[in-house]
């Protein structure tokens, strides 16, 4: 089977860019990316202008529109769909006549994944999200998972999911994210796996293979989910079910397993090792005032629900300035302004503290060209630097929240190296 691609949400590029680092025969046939509410479609140019093409459906460059607006049947063919989808409200409301009825003003985005599978057969899916999605809400834990397992059941998919921290297996941040693998029942893949679905979560599946695990495990538990083909049977989900998804798991036929894991770790890249030198003095800071400081220490504020209820909000310190003999914690798109999550660090050459420069912010995301276009400009370019001909650079603000936004690609071609195999086998 061909190694095709599509990539939905697709960023920067970082599917793609995981994948084509594995292997060249990776291709992609079709993309989206659009970034609601800008003029300047920044990611989209960027990701353009490294991989050199922007694909056409019906005279429009349907690449950089909003997806909901793209005929889904008019994608080009693929054997693969991926995409970091972005976090939103899963609910779905009652039925009602000539309505999706998706609750939320993000609950569209998952659907557009859903559409786009049930309309190009895709036989495998391969998606991205943050880890907190296998307990939210917090009001009815695991019903948003339970939907996206639900709407997978019911068009014929079996799948594994597991959360990876990108540090446990040797990456430069500890990015906790959720990925799941979706494959059709009717596949060859589907066939060869073993009939124990334990065995899928500890050493023969996808995860299992590129993202090793100890053999000791907890919280062990399955259950149903239920079968789900029309919006009354997804509002029933919506409305009633719940359950404890921990970090690892698979579900066929609608029977859920699932267990809590560690990762067999790898010596992750400390901060030290990516940063880079003779930095600009306008990243350099000061705390003289005591914001940073305020900032990162530990708080405990009282304040007041909408129902009057008084309550005691607090949250821990962090670490100031960051250690750079660690690798950095989880990138937010805020990085870089005075805020509590943005990195602070004490530059080993000067002894004062800075910000991360948008080519560290980067290369801790593994968005690292290859040598030899950074020796053919003279100067270190980031991903991120990249613009089309007669186009404006990237902002530094934007370089910044597209790298908040980003995968670690490090961990994309782990599990490329698995998957192609995989593919290849199909007939």
């Amino acid at each position: 089977m061909d190694k095709t691609i599509c990539e939905l949400f697709a960023g920067v590029g970082g599917f793609r860019l995981g994948f084509e680092r594995d292997s060249k025969s990776w291709r992609t046939t079709w993309f989206s990316q659009w970034e609601p509410g800008r003029v300047q479609q920044w990611a989209h140019d960027c990701y353009v202008a490294h991989f050199g093409e922007s694909f056409d459906l019906d005279g429009r460059d349907t690449t950089n529109m909003d997806i909901a607006l793209v005929d889904k049947n008019r994608i080009p063919d693929h054997n693969l769909l991926v995409g970091g989808f972005p976090c939103q409200d899963y609910s779905v409301a009652r039925p009602l006549p000539g309505a999706r009825g998706i609750e939320g003003k993000k609950g569209v985005l998952w659907w557009q994944i859903r559409d786009t599978l049930e309309a190009k057969g895709a036989v495998f899916g391969l998606f991205e999200n943050v880890d907190r999605l296998l307990k939210s809400p917090a009001n009815q834990r695991g019903r948003d998972f339970g939907i996206i397992l639900a709407c997978l059941n019911g068009m014929g998919y079996s799948a594994e999911w597991r959360v990876v921290n990108a540090a446990e297996y040797g990456a430069a941040q500890r990015r906790r994210r959720t990925f799941v693998f979706a494959f059709k029942n009717s596949t060859q893949h589907a066939q060869n796996l073993s009939a124990d679905p334990w065995k899928v979560i500890r050493t023969c599946g996808l995860f299992a293979k590129a993202f090793p695990i100890q053999e000791e495990w907890t919280d062990v538990s399955e259950t149903l989910i239920p079968f789900a083909e029309t919006q009354k049977e997804l509002h029933e989900v919506s409305e009633s079910f719940r359950f404890e998804f921990e970090n690892a798991g698979f579900m066929r036929d609608g029977r859920v397993f699932t267990a809590k894991v560690k990762a067999v770790q790898q010596t992750p890249i400390p901060l030290r090792q990516i940063l880079e030198r003779n930095v600009n003095y306008s990243y350099y800071i000061d705390d003289v005032d005591g914001k940073w400081q305020q900032l990162k220490g530990a708080k405990k504020i009282e304040r007041i629900a909408k129902n009057g209820h008084s309550y005691t909000f607090s949250e821990g310190a962090i670490a100031f300035p960051d250690s750079v003999d660690m690798p950095a914690r989880t990138m937010l798109t805020s990085e870089a302004s005075l805020n509590r999550s943005t990195h602070v660090i004490c530059d080993p050459e000067t002894g004062r503290l800075r910000l991360l420069t948008p080519n560290e912010a980067d290369r801790i995301q593994g968005f690292v060209l290859p040598k030899d276009i950074r020796n053919k400009t003279g100067v270190e370019r980031g991903w991120t630097d990249a613009h089309l001909p007669g186009r404006p650079a990237m902002p530094e603000r934007f370089r910044y929240f597209c790298m908040g936004n980003a995968l670690v690609v490090p961990m994309v071609t782990r599990m490329a190296r698995v998957l192609r195999p995989i593919i290849e086998a199909e007939p």
